[in-house]
């Protein structure tokens, strides 16, 4: 669980999703408390808001390349972690808030709509990124063949690919690679700093078929298998053809 990824990109994200049936307490001795814990877990954390949408944040510093934050959504638990030193470290964190979650938020397993775990990775590059997709992850399939036409450019290549890892399909994972040129910047050649190129892999559980999720269980077994992932397949095939392709644009 030492593996770095932010070597390959110019940041990465490591998140866990829980969403739930039912909406989560808002009550202010519930709410506090829970967060009071939390922070007493982790003392970084040292923030704690209301966002304009009503959710309720406790983060840590966001000025430091590396911070952390629990959110408490309507119907759903979020924790996550900016840039990580330590992949065991984010592990440890996400596990104590889902252990947290059953007898402070009265999270029960009738109630879990779904478990997420969700490794993303940004890279930064002003201009097409959409030129970049093509190259990059494209190149010599049988998709290039629509760019060989004369004055053609890629305006759209944002994409997305769900699988199933199990028989009943309650395991899933899905790879998203997104674009954020408009059509205006590829028009005029007159490119912003915008949101940079974005790629997410999720693994997602949901319940199998009569059964409810166990959520320590089924993160220990998505957290394991997605870095197992990341490393023999997305990484390789993905991950490092952006980098390349980014780094001879420039």
């Amino acid at each position: 669980m030492t593996t770095s990824y932010s070597s390959f990109c110019d940041d990465f994200y490591i998140e866990m999703f829980v969403n739930t049936q039912l909406e989560l307490p808002e009550e202010r001795e519930t709410l506090l408390a829970f967060f009071e814990r939390i922070q007493k877990q982790f003392p970084k954390m040292t923030t704690f808001y209301r966002r304009e949408d009503g959710d309720y944040c406790l983060e840590s510093n966001r000025d430091e390349e590396s911070y952390c934050w629990v959110a408490l959504e309507m119907e759903r638990l979020v924790c996550g972690v900016s840039n990580p030193v330590n992949i065991k470290e984010v592990y440890e964190m996400q596990r104590a808030v889902l252990d947290l979650a059953p007898h402070m938020l009265g999270l029960s397993a009738i109630d879990v709509a779904s478990l997420d775990v969700n490794f993303a990775m940004e890279f930064d590059y002003y201009g097409n990124q959409n030129e970049i997709i093509a190259e990059a992850l494209y190149n010599n399939s049988p998709f290039t063949c629509l760019l060989d036409t004369p004055q053609t450019s890629a305006i759209n290549l944002s994409s997305g690919f769900v699988i199933s890892l199990d028989q009943t399909c309650s395991l899933q994972a899905k790879l998203t690679v997104e674009s954020h040129s408009s059509v205006y910047e590829i028009r005029t050649s007159k490119f912003k700093e915008s949101d940079p190129i974005t790629l997410m892999f999720t693994l997602r559980q949901l319940p199998p078929p009569g059964e409810k999720i166990n959520i320590l269980e089924a993160y220990d077994k998505q957290f394991t298998m997605i870095q197992e992932l990341m490393n023999t397949k997305i990484i390789p095939n993905f991950a490092k053809p952006l980098t390349s392709t980014i780094a001879l644009r420039r």
